[in-house]
């Protein structure tokens, strides 16, 4: 008979899709594939897992934030993560006034935090908000998180104000409907949104028409919705969590399903782990990559 906890020790694998960001089936290959994590079973036969397993995934989920591959990390003991959590990547450190931000979100003074990331945004435009505020910022959370400075809830409550300020933001500029007209979505098992909303601020910044199709959208919706708006590139957003394999396969559907004329563009942390490129789809390194390739393709087809 399989090892069972007492209910309160453990959480449901919804549950745990909710508090690591993991997805059930991420959850269930890891288990296939590396012996990690060992769910044990209710009275149900329902996967439960128990909460310092929990707490591993949550690192294994930072770590992979940060560019590392999950099948290098996964055998490492909780102490060995919480080390590897704790080295910061080489160079320039928080800045003071990341720190001030931090310190807001810990006390939670969520009004103060708000009226700050504000006054930020207005002193620094949309744009240099985006990637000189909201990116490390997102990076200094979670690594405040991984040293155990942070709570989960208080990266929510941080993640709340960080979406609701943005959107706020794009709603308030001036639709100027310049080409290119793009897409903005996710595919299904892909539910983190703050990235799609970045990229969507960027855009916005640069006159580009934006259709914010929201996240995890199967492939034959993608393409009705694509040529519904005759959109000119569909943009799509991957985080670390989701597996290369399960990326490439979706984006080579995709463009096999897209007519021809409409680009994809691709990003996020798993799109950086990519060892080889997809045919067909511009895979885009960073948000500063991603004004390039605007500039790019206003360029290229300026001459057509």
């Amino acid at each position: 008979m399989a090892e069972t906890h007492p209910p309160e020790l453990t959480l449901n694998i919804s549950a745990v899709e909710r508090d690591t960001g993991l997805s059930k089936d991420t959850l269930r290959m890891w288990e296939r594939r590396y012996g990690f994590p060992e769910p044990l079973r209710d009275a149900h036969g329902e996967r439960v897992y128990p909460l310092e397993q929990v707490e591993k995934l949550r690192l294994i989920k930072r770590l992979m934030d940060r560019g590392h591959r999950p099948g290098r990390i996964m055998q490492h003991s909780l102490d060995d993560l919480v080390t590897l959590g704790s080295l910061r990547d080489a160079g320039p450190g928080t800045s003071i006034e990341l720190e001030v931000f931090l310190r807001l979100i810990k006390a939670h003074q969520l009004p103060e935090l708000r009226r700050h990331l504000s006054q930020t945004l207005m002193k620094q435009g949309l744009q240099q908000f985006v990637l000189s505020t909201v990116a490390p910022l997102n990076l200094a959370v979670g690594e405040a998180w991984m040293r155990g400075e942070i709570a989960v809830f208080e990266e929510h409550l941080y993640t709340e104000q960080i979406q609701s300020l943005l959107r706020n933001a794009v709603s308030s500029i001036q639709p100027q409907g310049r080409a290119p007209r793009v897409l903005l979505t996710s595919l299904p098992h892909e539910p983190h949104s703050l990235g799609l909303l970045m990229v969507e601020s960027l855009l916005a910044m640069e006159g580009a028409a934006c259709v914010p199709l929201g996240t995890e959208t199967p492939c034959s919706d993608i393409v009705r919705a694509a040529v519904a708006h005759r959109v000119d590139i569909v943009a799509l957003s991957f985080s670390s969590v989701f597996g290369e394999k399960a990326a490439v396969a979706g984006l080579t559907e995709l463009r096999t399903l897209l007519p021809s004329p409409v680009a994809i563009w691709a990003g996020g942390a798993c799109i950086e782990r990519l060892r080889r490129p997809v045919a067909g789809v511009d895979l885009v390194g960073s948000l500063e990559g991603l004004i390039d390739r605007v500039k790019d393709w206003r360029a290229l087809h300026a001459s057509l």
